[in-house]
């Protein structure tokens, strides 16, 4: 979530200093350019907290070896999966049979 926030916020900043510079009249490309470098500015020096906890959980995602990430719903899932019989084996990976008629 942290991510999300970080990226919301630099986006939003950019928009904001884009506007703004193209209303000085810097031109469309200039704009663009000086809008994500102020907007990577102000996020390197006022979001200190928010950028290390982006960048914390990029590492996890990133990290060889890391377990998938599950929701709540998806666990819910498989835990009801088990509960039916847990003899039978479950491959998800597999397309279901076709049946010749």
């Amino acid at each position: 979530m942290a991510f999300l926030k970080f990226t919301a916020l630099r986006l939003l900043l950019i928009l904001g200093f884009y506007v703004a510079c193209v209303q000085l009249g810097l031109g469309l490309v200039l704009s663009a350019v000086v809008a994500a470098i102020l907007a990577w500015c102000v996020t390197y020096l006022f979001a200190r907290d928010l950028r290390n906890a982006a960048a914390a959980t990029l590492q996890r995602r990133m990290t060889p070896g890391a377990p998938p990430v599950r929701t709540a719903v998806e666990l819910d899932d498989a835990a009801a999966e088990d509960a039916l019989d847990p003899n039978t084996p479950v491959n998800a990976d597999r397309k279901p049979r076709r049946d010749a008629a």
